[in-house]
């Protein structure tokens, strides 16, 4: 097994008033050539948007965008048609294909919204775009991988263009349990929201991650109680 540690220290940030983000991987003026992507995910910012501000209409394409509000809400608008809020629990995905234009506000006059923004590359180009908002239950992941994200849409109403598999996950201290992989030469990336815990030997605190390749299966363990994304996806496509 191969690992990559990425310190929360060590991100990319700007503060730009309304909006203050860390950046995992290359963003905007940050750029670190060992830090572009890793397998087919290619963007995990961690935003933080002031009262009623946020970010106007911008384009995209060809790519699958998933977007998880940590804290507060976050009202979108996009060309398809499209005009939601989403709040804690909740997980949207667009899949740009094509080309499709949206909007992302914080909609509240007294509180921050915090969220996670993640970008995929599609193993599919030139799709219908698409839109999907869920919500999930947050007590449904306490001690468990509660799926939120998939390849399937069977297996969730936010699947993606890309064979990933996104997982949420609320450890108690003390809990442990093993992820394995769904699919064969695929990496997983946790990133880690709340707490610490140990992916193998490695201690992980508060906003660090880490990349795992070449592995079948990991244990994970929580030294405090822990919130955390787990991220399976292509290390190829």
């Amino acid at each position: 097994m191969e690992k990559i540690i990425y310190k929360a220290a060590s991100r990319g940030h700007a503060d730009h008033g309304w909006l203050n983000t860390h950046h995992t991987f290359s963003f905007a003026s940050y750029y670190d050539s060992n830090r572009i992507h890793f397998g087919a995910l290619r963007v995990l910012n961690d935003d933080k948007i002031t009262s009623g501000t946020g970010f106007p209409k911008h384009p995209h394409d060809n790519m699958e965008i998933i977007s998880i509000p940590l804290k507060g809400d976050l009202a979108h608008e996009d060309s398809m048609g499209n005009q939601a809020t989403i709040k804690q629990g909740d997980v949207q995905v667009m899949s740009a294909g094509t080309g499709v234009t949206h909007s992302e506000f914080n909609p509240n006059k007294d509180m921050g919204t915090e969220f996670l923004q993640i970008w995929v590359f599609p193993n599919k180009e030139n799709v219908e775009p698409r839109y999907g908002q869920v919500h999930y239950p947050v007590a449904e992941r306490k001690n468990t991988f509660q799926m939120v994200v998939s390849p399937n849409a069977s297996d969730v109403d936010t699947w993606i263009q890309q064979d990933a598999w996104f997982h949420l996950a609320d450890f108690e201290k003390g809990f442990e349990k093993t992820y394995e992989l769904k699919k064969k030469d695929n990496g997983l990336f946790i990133f880690l929201l709340e707490g610490a815990i140990e992916v193998g030997d490695e201690k992980l605190e508060k906003r660090d991650g880490i990349g795992l390749l070449n592995l079948e299966k990991i244990n994970i363990k929580a030294s405090e109680d822990a919130e955390m994304l787990l991220m399976e996806v292509p290390l190829e496509w």
